[in-house]
């Protein structure tokens, strides 16, 4: 069977190893002009790491393991902790921050040459029962069986779907950055995410002496941007506890990116006909909960599990694969409206939570596929 794939990210990249795998023709058409290499780290959970263990992609020796990730009060007292390494030594696949190049070289690696043609936005797409086609904005068009839309939140195949406004801003965004800070957390295993008044700060080891860093303000669309951001951050928080200061002292200008949180209510049905969609095409999602990729990822294996086999009808097998996924991200989604790590937990909870109930609550959350895959 012919799929034809927009979008050459995370979702995209998995979605062609899924299918290769499975004996298709595979397609991936990406706007940009090359494998992208922007965007800072990656937070890949185990059940996102199962995932790439099934598509044949490794992690070893990119990125920074995680074994604990401790969310803390802005004047450094604990709240709650997990322990991440129990649950990698549950599943046998750890929790590691990895940078977004990296994974994309990753998932690339090993793909034909030919499968990727960059350069290639999508204008339109459009099907007749039988047969899907994807026009681009250089006047070309492809045809195949299935359509799957892998093109983010912006993308071009679920408003072909489903039209305009449906994705909807959040109440936060995020200035984050992957740099070289040299202090002792950068080194560790040790993870944080730290809340208060004036926002939320999340800090992950990315391996290689780097640090993926990022922290939450309110936002709206219609604010404007400061004009030199790092020098507000750091006004911002000042009077945090370390290691934020160290963090904002040791940060660039240059390595500043910001995204507003969006958000889409997330339906049983994804897709039409021979169409579907996958990742922030499906499921746009703030990122307080890091399952954004690892839910595309979960997306990637199902949809390949659905298209195993020969002599199925390809229609029945996209909606099947929409309603495995509905009752999981669905919830995962609302999680994520409600930005659970920008809200000030009272210290008494983690208190009165052991943490080996903390550790389980996280791992039945995300590991719902990871025994499967592995």
């Amino acid at each position: 069977m012919e799929i034809l794939v927009i979008g050459g990210g995370v979702g995209g990249l998995a979605v062609a190893r899924a299918m290769l795998a499975n004996g298709h023709q595979v397609s991936v058409y990406e706007r940009a002009p090359t494998l992208r290499t922007g965007g800072a780290g990656v937070t890949v959970f185990s059940n996102g790491h199962a995932v790439l263990d099934d598509l044949g992609v490794s992690l070893d020796g990119v990125g920074g393991r995680i074994d604990r990730l401790d969310l803390m009060t802005a004047d450094g007292h604990l709240r709650l902790g997990q322990n991440l390494a129990h649950t990698a030594a549950r599943y046998g696949f750890e929790t590691k921050t990895v940078a977004r190049r990296h994974l994309l070289e990753r998932l690339a690696a090993g793909l034909p040459d030919d499968l990727i043609r960059f350069g290639m936005g999508c204008r339109s797409v459009s099907q007749d029962g039988k047969r899907v086609a994807a026009t681009f904005d250089d006047g070309s068009t492809a045809t195949a069986d299935v359509l799957i839309g892998a093109d983010g939140h912006h993308s071009v195949v679920r408003r072909h779907l489903w039209g305009d406004g449906r994705v909807q801003p959040a109440t936060y965004g995020t200035w984050q950055g992957l740099s070289e800070i040299d202090i002792e957390l950068t080194r560790s295993t040790r993870a944080l995410m730290i809340t208060g008044r004036e926002g939320a700060c999340g800090l992950m080891p990315a391996g290689d002496g780097l640090l993926q860093w990022w922290f939450d303000v309110r936002w709206t669309p219609s604010r404007p941007r400061p004009a030199a951001p790092l020098d507000a951050l750091r006004r911002r928080f000042r009077g945090w506890a370390s290691p934020v200061p160290e963090v904002l002292a040791g940060a660039r200008e240059e390595d500043l990116d910001f995204f507003g949180h969006h958000w889409n209510r997330v339906d049983p049905v994804w897709g039409k006909g021979r169409i579907s969609v996958v990742g922030d095409a499906a499921h746009t999602m703030p990122p307080t909960l890091a399952q954004g990729a690892n839910q595309t990822l979960e997306d990637a294996w199902v949809l390949g599990r659905e298209f195993a086999g020969d002599g199925f009808d390809p229609v029945r097998r996209l909606r099947a694969f929409e309603r495995a996924r509905y009752p999981h991200i669905s919830l995962v989604s609302r999680m994520t409206k409600h930005n659970p790590s920008n809200r000030r937990i009272p210290r008494a909870i983690g208190r009165l939570v052991p943490e080996t109930l903390q550790t389980s609550m996280l791992r039945r959350f995300s590991n719902r596929l990871t025994a499967q895959t592995s």
